[in-house]
């Protein structure tokens, strides 16, 4: 009897995580594109934990890209120009895709990246996840995925 209500505990837990999922603190590592954020409150905040919401309700930022930067370990952090570079490269095209629009030639969309802090990048991370937001800082209550 124990164990059954043992793994009723467990089953309910685990249950609890996948239906609030979107609603819980998860790790930046975590994140998969369609993901609906807490966008970072400045370029420069360090950022290890996010907060995940239903894109039906509201939010200031929608994950477009996950992807690693090819860099090899043990290469210095990448420089300004590097990470534009790359950037550009990966998440314009990846933006483009995923909502059907050109954010190029958005005034009122915009591409925030979280990459790796420099002690991160040197013991050999490099996972990058890029993120739309609005310019004018209005929430999102939708997706901004193209249907």
């Amino acid at each position: 009897m124990r164990l059954l209500i043992r793994f009723g505990i467990i089953g309910a837990i685990a249950l609890g995580g996948f239906l609030l999922r979107d609603r819980l603190n998860g790790n930046v590592g975590d994140l998969k594109v369609g993901d609906c954020i807490d966008r970072p409150a400045t370029a420069n905040e360090t950022v290890s934990d996010i907060q995940h919401h239903p894109c039906n309700e509201a939010h200031s930022a929608e994950v477009v890209f996950v992807g690693t930067n090819p860099a090899a370990k043990g290469t210095p952090p990448l420089t300004d120009d590097q990470w534009v570079t790359f950037l550009s490269q990966s998440c314009v095209p990846a933006f483009d895709t995923y909502t059907g629009t050109d954010i190029l030639a958005s005034s009122v969309m915009d591409l925030g990246a979280i990459t790796p802090l420099d002690q991160d990048w040197n013991n050999g991370t490099r996972d990058v996840t890029c993120y739309a937001y609005r310019l004018d800082g209005v929430t999102m209550t939708a997706t901004i995925k193209k249907p």
